[in-house]
């Protein structure tokens, strides 16, 4: 009975400790294990977002640079950030695995974050004050100057793609597929996840912007230095009750392999019956970690790579039925990764156009002035208080009516947050035609003072971004993941990150177009350092019809998509056929003596 009981304890989805043994599920994983995750993501937030959500005020006040190159740099800065997690997530699933990619890049993270901050406290690494509003007036950095605060933004982009998208799959891993409680928790996971990432970011947008803004920068940045270091501990504190996955080799490879077996094939008739096809024996699937996924239709043309065409075994000609369709599930998340790229450029202007919308208006409650990127955790209390009210309240109303234990689907979910940005645009564009209205009547428009209104009129664009990132960025993360293989989870993860990525780079791309279309024939230009006698309302108007058509792009690839096989309800198929295999092998060796 004692044999039975620790033989229940153990996780049925593979996981191990750090020497590779089954674990125990009384004594590793669940939300227990989860909490130091959880922690070390406010804190790692709090130094990323303290860095991202004030710079494109230090890089046009400290280096002098003017609105669209500081504007540009930022993005193609935070890009970056989001797109190095492909490598990182490439390391952890095909070489030293999670944990260890997640504790070598967290290292790399540190230090990029001492040398920003050694960079802009040095009086050798910053350049001199200059308080001329006219930045082209002022004395530009040196080249060491720039090497140094550029070269640790970008240490910092290298770290952040070992741990991004990692330490997110580390948390969701801590939870078993195959035990009821455990996989109803994980449902809330990823709710309490981006939580726990606007916490953070609640912080660094209120606290340490004010911090950099009014008290100086060496603070602003070495507060969040000394708070990754905690998180980092705080992480590596909650080891022994980890669960870990062992890594299951490329997903690049195993994709490619599947892609050239296909191409190479491409005369080979396939099989009507898929029992025909080439499959790894149901034994090997039974073991731990292991899962048996069936052919489908989909992507049919990809099947002819587990066709079976001699007695080559070579992997390059022959692939199993499940790794098919393994390269099936990402290609298929490919189209829905494509329809994320809109939104997260419109989240690029957070904190670079936005925040500098705020420079031009009045600031000031009483004595006390609001740092224009302050505003930013408007975003996050929205989000927060919505995260909430979703998983507390909607999730309940809904699945008593969907009877879907999500309450709605997480594609359903990703078109709401959608439609919210296309609201958001038209706002912002009605906003900012608004604020150059009153810069007319006041005479502001050329010389590009402050304009007599709050700054608070910008909140509705905040706050609605909020909004839209409840539905939107909780969704997109949990659909990556789950839909992902399980031995390319860490890929999945990286899908996530990837579309922000992209975004960024896209934004810098518009922006740079923009300008130049924009100037040309002898115009002004929608985008000027002098915001006042710029056009962001047009350019504001231009993302709401972007917005419009990319959801109607994201209406149709959704109508294509076929969710994948829930794994558990997979496993027990496996376990239901080796049953009967074993039932009937000694039947056979009976009548066969």
């Amino acid at each position: 009975m004692v044999g039975q009981e620790g033989q229940d304890d153990h996780t049925q989805d593979g996981t191990v400790d750090l020497k590779g043994n089954p674990v125990q599920r009384s004594k590793r994983g669940g939300w227990r294990a989860c909490s130091f995750v959880v922690v070390y993501e406010v804190f790692e937030r709090m130094a990323y977002y303290g860095i991202s959500s004030n710079l494109v005020l230090y890089l046009t006040k400290k280096l002098h640079q003017g609105t669209v190159k500081s504007v540009n740099n930022v993005t193609n800065w935070v890009g970056t950030i989001w797109m190095t997690p492909i490598l990182g997530a490439y390391v952890a699933d095909a070489h030293l695995g999670r944990y260890w990619t997640f504790v070598f890049a967290s290292a790399i993270y540190l230090g990029g974050m001492v040398l920003l901050t050694l960079s802009v406290s040095l009086p050798g690494l910053k350049p001199p004050l200059c308080k001329d509003a006219k930045v082209e007036n002022c004395k530009e950095p040196s080249t060491l100057q720039l090497a140094v605060f550029f070269g640790s933004l970008y240490t910092l982009a290298v770290g952040t793609g070992g741990t991004k998208p990692n330490i997110s799959t580390i948390g969701a891993d801590q939870f078993d597929d195959f035990h009821p409680k455990e996989k109803f928790h994980k449902l809330s996971f990823f709710n309490w996840w981006m939580f726990s990432i606007f916490f953070g970011t609640l912080f660094a947008n209120t606290i340490l912007v004010y911090i950099q803004d009014n008290v100086g920068w060496t603070l602003g940045y070495g507060l969040p230095a000394v708070g990754l270091a905690i998180s980092i501990a705080i992480f590596l504190v909650g080891t022994p009750f980890y669960r870990h996955r062992v890594p299951a080799g490329s997903p690049f490879k195993k994709m490619a392999q599947v892609i050239v077996a296909a191409i190479r094939k491409w005369r080979v008739p396939i099989p009507r019956d898929p029992k025909e096809l080439f499959d790894l024996d149901l034994e090997e699937y039974g073991k731990d970690g292991k899962f048996r996924i069936d052919s489908t239709l989909t992507l049919r043309f990809l099947n002819k790579a587990c066709v079976k065409t001699g007695s080559s075994t070579d992997p390059w000609m022959l692939c199993s039925v499940t790794q098919v369709e393994e390269t099936k599930q990402m290609l298929r998340m490919i189209p829905i990764l494509t329809a994320t790229f809109v939104p997260s450029t419109m989240a690029a202007q957070i904190n670079t156009l936005f925040v500098k919308q705020g420079t031009t208006l009045d600031r000031h409650i009483g004595t006390f002035q609001i740092p224009p990127a302050s505003l930013s955790g408007f975003v996050t209390l929205s989000m927060l208080v919505c995260v909430v009210l979703y998983d507390r309240l909607f999730v309940k109303i809904m699945r008593r009516w969907t009877k879907n234990p999500r309450g709605i689907t997480l594609l359903q979910r990703m078109g709401i947050g959608l439609v919210f940005h296309i609201v958001i645009m038209m706002i912002a564009s009605l906003i900012e035609r608004y604020r150059l209205s009153v810069a007319k009547e006041h005479g502001l428009v050329e010389n590009g003072g402050q304009i007599p209104l709050t700054i608070f009129i910008l909140l509705p664009q905040f706050i609605l971004m909020g909004t839209a990132d409840a539905f939107l960025e909780v969704a997109k993360i949990e659909f990556f993941y789950d839909q992902a293989p399980e031995s390319m989870k860490s890929l999945g993860t990286s899908y996530s990150t990837t579309s922000l990525g992209i975004g960024n780079f896209i934004s810098s791309f518009l922006l740079s177009t923009v300008v130049d279309i924009t100037k040309k024939h002898g115009h002004r230009g929608w985008i000027l350092n002098n915001l006042n006698a710029s056009h962001l309302d047009y350019y504001y108007a231009f993302f709401a019809i972007l917005n419009f058509f990319n959801f109607i792009f994201f209406l149709v690839v959704i109508k294509f998509y076929v969710y994948k096989v829930e794994v558990s309800d997979s496993m027990e198929v496996i376990k239901e056929e080796l049953k009967v295999i074993r039932l009937r092998a000694p039947k056979e060796e009976e009548s066969m003596t």
